[in-house]
């Protein structure tokens, strides 16, 4: 009995032992470092050689995404796509997190408000170099805090009675 017992811990071991590296081989696998790119992804994502090999799984499949699409793309859009890909490798990690959190921020806006985001854009994209400059050099507004969306805290209770205390004490 103790050996059908531990000839079935060993396999499920061995089991286990095999599943942990089959998920660590399928993770490298989707990992590549930049080495491991074809030469036409290592060319499309030249930008981000120096950072390649930091990036992490989820980050790099959704770049060789873009590299898939990328000869599909009209010249002006893999322009615009290598221009920010240069952008973005100049970003600072810090400035990169708060560029992700502007995103997200802005794709959970309603469609009104995202309408009115992309018309002001366009204005901005519109006006003249010099305008950009000017307006770049201003501080940026003060941040107004935006209403608490849960209804106010009632007011503070008063205190409650000292209970009565019984005779002889």
């Amino acid at each position: 009995m103790a050996s059908h017992q531990l000839r079935t811990l060993t396999r499920f071991l061995v089991a286990l032992a095999l599943a942990a590296s089959s998920a660590h081989a399928q993770i490298a696998l989707k990992s590549p470092s930049w080495n491991d790119l074809s030469e036409r992804d290592r060319q499309i994502l030249a930008p981000l050689a120096g950072d390649w090999n930091h990036l992490d799984a989820s980050r790099k499949a959704k770049w060789l995404g873009l590299a898939k699409r990328y000869p599909t793309l009209r010249s002006d859009q893999q322009e615009r796509i290598q221009a920010q890909m240069r952008e973005w490798s100049r970003l600072t990690p810090a400035q990169r997190n708060a560029a992700r959190e502007r995103y997200n921020s802005l794709k959970s806006l309603p469609p009104d408000k995202k309408n009115d985001m992309r018309r002001k854009w366009q204005e901005y994209q519109s006006l003249p170099p010099d305008k950009k400059r000017e307006l770049a050099a201003r501080p940026a507004p003060p941040k107004v805090a935006a209403p608490p969306h849960a209804s106010p805290a009632p007011p503070p209770r008063p205190p409650a009675a000292p209970a009565p205390r019984p005779p002889g004490q």
